[in-house]
């Protein structure tokens, strides 16, 4: 059945918030020297400030997804806007570092709950498989797109008016998204919607505590971990004690749900292998994304001097031929399906990766022949496998866990550039970096061809 006017409507303001959430991760990417300097902070502190939204985000992304299928997908994604926005209007108000972080930490925790509450909703906007199917296919390419708007006008808008103005764009979609929503999006219906309907109350799940406390604080300790190793050895004991502290408690959060009555993750839940398959994919395009964006950010004005305007004009054929190929990945997955689609993208994002490895990094190459194929050939990529792992990593998923689908699909997302992106710059040096990127890249390419 063709998606009706109302339908889209709702897509595109779920969309969109989507959108804004990957885009604030991004969103000081550009600018975080500038923010050094104005707040006179060392390297580490910076480091902390990139990385604090999306330690919150990630661990606490499982738990946001049972408060979805708990009380609603409407309710739940209200409440995340409301934390989101007003941490939004804090941050370009802060005075000093700390404020600055404190409210990158509360974007997270209000990310946390809408990105799973979001996917819920959606689900109740395309209630049957096929519809909603075809709505995860377009969704899966819309966090790259977030990711790559975040490093297009952080940018910009540090370079015409300052840092500052990059939070308007979160804070102008929470409040357009809070306007809205009871306008477009399907009404709440009964004790718990957001997930295809009313349920007896005591259907409800319960409320796995113990499960969200060392799972977000394991998430959250070893993400840390590993952001520290851009600045200090694996060897430290600032990088060892929040790495192996992360360790133990998502070992004890094993142990925990195996034991927990209702737990926040059910182990069965992974067993899946089409939905394995698309959450590793995900984890690994998110990964490879993030390489290049922070890779070439850094190398385009250390390396050859560009300004931060020029750095960002840089990825805008990136984000053109993302959009390009996301608009036909849909349609390709219909044709041939998830899985063939999703390995091709990888193939297709690790033959960029090579490019990139070999002359990207070559000062004396131009851009129109050392970073523009490249650019242009991982961005197909990623938007085809982007789209092919969100349908894997969402199908056969019943409505009463969309909630904790979509906060499984999300962890990956935000915890696959950390672990990957620490692990592949320990091999070496930026080239090193891309290179073994691109095996891993052609490596699941092949795993999904032989699945």
């Amino acid at each position: 059945m063709a998606p009706t006017r109302s339908s889209r409507a709702a897509f595109v303001l779920l969309g969109g918030v989507q959108v804004t959430l990957i885009f604030t991760l991004a969103a000081v990417a550009v600018p975080l020297p500038g923010i050094g300097v104005e707040f006179g902070v060392r390297r580490e502190e910076l480091i902390l400030l990139s990385a604090a939204y999306g330690l919150t985000f990630a661990g606490l992304l499982l738990f946001g997804g049972r408060l979805a299928d708990r009380y609603g997908g409407q309710r739940t994604l209200t409440a995340g806007l409301l934390v989101f926005g007003l941490a939004s209007a804090a941050a370009p108000l802060a005075p000093g570092y700390g404020t600055l972080l404190a409210a990158r930490l509360a974007q997270g925790v209000g990310a946390a709950l809408i990105a799973p509450a979001a996917m819920a909703v959606l689900r109740t906007v395309f209630p049957s498989p096929a519809a909603y199917g075809g709505a995860m296919a377009t969704w899966g390419g819309l966090s790259v797109l977030g990711a790559t708007a975040g490093n297009l006008l952080s940018g910009v808008i540090s370079a015409l008016l300052s840092w500052r103005w990059a939070f308007a764009v979160p804070l102008a979609v929470t409040v357009a998204a809070l306007v809205l929503a009871p306008r477009v999006l399907p009404a709440a219906t009964g004790s718990h919607s957001g997930t295809g309907g009313p349920e007896h109350p005591a259907r409800r799940p319960r409320l796995d505590l113990p499960g969200a406390l060392l799972a977000t604080a394991g998430l959250a300790s070893a993400s840390y971990g590993l952001v520290l190793t851009d600045a200090w050895s694996w060897t430290s004991g600032r990088v060892l004690a929040p790495l192996v502290a992360g360790v133990v408690l998502l070992a004890m959060f094993v142990g925990a749900e195996r034991r927990a009555p209702d737990p926040l993750l059910p182990p069965r839940f992974l067993l899946d292998r089409r939905r394995a398959l698309g959450l590793a994919a995900t984890a690994l395009t998110a990964a490879g994304t993030a390489t290049v964006f922070v890779l070439f950010s850094l190398h385009l004005q250390d390396k050859r001097g560009w300004s931060a305007l020029r750095t960002s004009a840089a990825f805008v054929p990136f984000a053109v031929a993302l959009l390009a190929s996301g608009r036909v990945a849909g349609r390709l997955i219909g044709l041939y399906g998830a899985p063939v689609v999703t390995g091709a993208g990888l193939a297709v994002g690790a033959v960029g990766l090579v490019l990139l490895a070999l002359l990207g990094m070559n000062d004396t190459v131009p851009y129109a022949y050392g970073l523009l194929p490249g650019f242009v050939l991982l961005a197909t990529g990623v938007a085809a496998s982007f789209a092919g792992a969100a349908v894997l990593a969402t199908d056969r998923v019943p409505a009463e866990r969309t909630g904790l689908a979509g906060g499984v699909h999300n962890t990956a997302m935000e915890t696959g550039p950390t672990v990957v992106f620490a692990l592949v710059l320990g091999v070496g040096g930026d080239t090193a970096s891309l290179a073994v990127t691109a095996a891993l890249f052609g490596t699941a390419a092949l795993a999904l061809r032989l699945a």
